[in-house]
């Protein structure tokens, strides 16, 4: 298989179980509390991997120009924007509509994509990214209406969600490339960039918002240290796959990290899977091989 293949999988796998620990975060801390711990606990981590990195491939620090820095700090304020607009969903009548909405990204990616950045997808390309998004949303097990979906405020939100962290892909990928060195090298770059970006703006907002909630991350370390190394790791697999392919097939490769998270649930909580979602995971297995193997 090629190398983004395994780097999707393994960011698929850590995704799942970074929000296995970042909802049980969520007894202790506040929202935007939880997300800055992804970041915070992540960046000595992300510094690690990118100077093994270095010295691994025996290159050097490739230059910061101006085209990078300008996508990586796009990219970061729009990977929190993302990130507000889904906390700002749950505020909201049927929260479930609009995070399932959310989910809506790997098809975002794909459309914007082709429009902004002219990464287009092959015809089995964009059939394998819908059927994994419908897959997704039946997983979700949630039951659209008109009047969620359109009379819903937080069904907007959902939307923008997905819009935010889809175009935070993208220009992750641009940003990789925009370095022109080797490509397992900038996707390292990037991250350690991008982190240690988002880890001052998350520490900054949540001491300025509740100065409690910094106290709470010390003595809360051991969980927030698993969601932190579990999230670099994720995104050690989302950058690089990202550098190497175009970032609407890893979106869509991605999407097994539903699936990933329901056997997890079927295993460790014993939940029955209804008919429906079976129907949806294995449309989304069926994404899978029409992206592996005809796209």
């Amino acid at each position: 298989m090629e190398i983004w293949i395994y780097f999707t999988l393994l960011a698929a796998l850590m995704q799942a179980i970074r929000t296995a620990g970042q909802k049980q975060l969520t007894q202790h801390l506040n929202a935007m509390a939880t997300t800055g711990v992804r970041y915070i606990y992540a960046l000595p981590f992300a510094w690690l991997y990118l100077w093994w990195m270095l010295d691994y491939r025996q290159l050097s620090m490739p230059v910061l120009n101006t085209t990078f820095i300008q996508y990586a700090m796009i990219a970061c304020v729009m990977q929190i924007i993302g990130t507000v607009c889904l906390v700002a969903a749950f505020k909201y009548r049927n929260f479930a509509v609009a995070t399932s909405l959310a989910k809506t990204e790997a098809i975002q990616v794909a459309v914007l994509g082709a429009l902004l950045f002219s990464a287009s997808l092959t015809a089995l390309g964009w059939i394998s990214v819908v059927i994994g998004v419908v897959g997704v949303l039946l997983v979700s097990k949630v039951k659209f209406t008109y009047k969620d979906v359109f009379q819903n405020p937080g069904a907007g939100f959902g939307l923008a969600a997905g819009l935010g962290l889809a175009v935070t892909t993208l220009l992750i990928r641009q940003s990789s490339l925009a370095l022109n060195t080797d490509l397992l090298l900038s996707a390292a770059v990037t991250l350690t960039f991008m982190i240690t970006v988002q880890t001052l703006f998350s520490a900054v907002y949540v001491y300025l918002q509740d100065k409690q909630q910094i106290q709470v991350m010390l003595r809360q370390w051991r969980l927030c240290l698993f969601v932190g190394v579990t999230s670099v790791l994720g995104s050690i697999g989302w950058f690089t796959a990202a550098s190497f392919q175009n970032a609407a097939y890893v979106k869509a490769l991605g999407q097994v990290e539903f699936f990933i998270t329901l056997f997890i649930t079927y295993r460790i909580f014993k939940e029955k899977i209804s008919a429906v979602e079976y129907v949806g995971m294995a449309l989304i297995v069926a994404s899978v091989v029409i992206l592996l193997v005809w796209a």
